[in-house]
């Protein structure tokens, strides 16, 4: 990957002479060193990776045209401080909102350097908008769900519990060619249907509950996210209430969706549908998140985001209702913004499902 070109603007806008990235999604962007552990050094005239012995080969594989670095027993610091002296860095910019504080008071201690600067979020911010293999490797995470929840459909029968089937997801994903899931898998049944991260528990799938599956998987180290919410056996009116009405919240956004709009304003779409239907206080959490290289990225479509969703970002739509005692429904897919809409990557069935 070239992207330490992009590193190398922020040290010109920031005035800052090199940059130390700890965040390993971060380093798997700038450089393609996706090891464990390791630092990415970037400055105007070098590139590279810094790890120990378990890590060395792999990124001699992964980091192509990076000098690699392999600590001694001087440990991360000398190594450092070796591209600090040989470079005259003076001011040195490292990831505040991604370091532990005892590794930057031992940093801070132990690196000859005038100056360590706080970079905020400015190299996570280049990962915002996809590149278009970006986008073809989160899509096909999300086509790998697609298929595992057509075949989940046909495994969940009443009187399994809840961890059996996130096992099953979780298995199905690995084997439909995922790297691994994008987060736990959460099987909501019942009143734990109202819990928007319940944890899959002990408890058994009985007739009469929805069941809410949200789930995703890595690929070439992208992740995906969907959320499908269903009925074991015959809805209720009333659930068949909120299960339209999230339905109609969602399929409001989709048709909305476009690249200008701030994501306070995408979010109230679905916000005011669901609280006009009489569901105010029943759906707190945002509307959705970006997703790429992690889970959860910026930026997020709430009712507090103001920064504008651009063309090339990828977000979740996802609103939900959840009610105490009764359970919930959430109904997720994944978007790519377009200048005109969005493409919609997820295909799984949207009408209400009665098992």
């Amino acid at each position: 990957m070239n992207n330490y070109r992009k590193v190398q603007e922020i040290l010109q806008k920031l005035d800052i002479d090199a940059v130390l990235i700890s965040n390993g999604n971060n380093m798997y962007y700038v450089s393609g060193f996706a090891g464990e552990t390791g630092y990415v050094y970037i400055s105007q005239k070098t590139h590279a990776v810094i790890t120990d012995f378990r890590y060395t080969i792999q990124a001699e594989m992964e980091a192509e045209g990076y000098e690699i670095i392999t600590i001694g027993n001087g440990g991360y610091e000398e190594a450092i401080n070796d591209m600090l002296t040989s470079e005259q860095i003076n001011r040195l910019g490292f990831e505040a909102e991604d370091m532990l504080y005892a590794t930057y008071h031992k940093l801070k201690e132990g690196l000859n350097v005038k100056e360590l600067v706080p970079l905020g979020d400015e190299i996570t911010r280049l990962r915002r908008i996809k590149t278009p293999q970006e986008l073809e490797y989160i899509k096909k995470a999300e086509s790998i769900g697609d298929e595992v929840f057509r075949e989940i459909l046909d495994f969940i029968k009443p009187g399994m519990t809840e961890l059996e089937i996130a096992a099953k997801i979780e298995y199905l994903l690995k084997m439909k060619g995922a790297q691994k899931s994008s987060f736990p898998a959460i099987v909501a049944s019942g009143i734990n249907s109202s819990m928007p991260h319940a944890v899959p528990s002990q408890k058994k799938i009985e007739k009469g509950d929805f069941l809410t599956l949200d789930f995703g998987c890595v690929y070439e180290g992208y992740c995906s996210d969907m959320t499908r919410t269903i009925v074991i056996g015959k809805a209720s009116d009333q659930q068949k209430e909120v299960y339209n009405t999230v339905l109609k919240a969602q399929l409001a956004v989709l048709d909305f969706i476009k690249a200008g709009y701030q994501g306070k304003e995408i979010d109230k779409v679905a916000r005011d549908i669901i609280y006009k239907a009489g569901y105010e206080g029943c759906f707190g959490h945002g509307l959705g998140h970006s997703v790429g290289l992690f889970i959860h990225e910026n930026p997020r479509l709430s009712p507090t985001e103001e920064e504008v969703i651009l063309a090339g970002m990828t977000e979740t739509i996802e609103p939900g209702i959840y009610i105490k005692g009764f359970g919930g429904v959430r109904i997720e897919d994944l978007v790519v913004v377009t200048e005109t809409g969005c493409e919609n990557f997820t295909h799984s069935e949207k009408n209400l499902i009665e098992l």
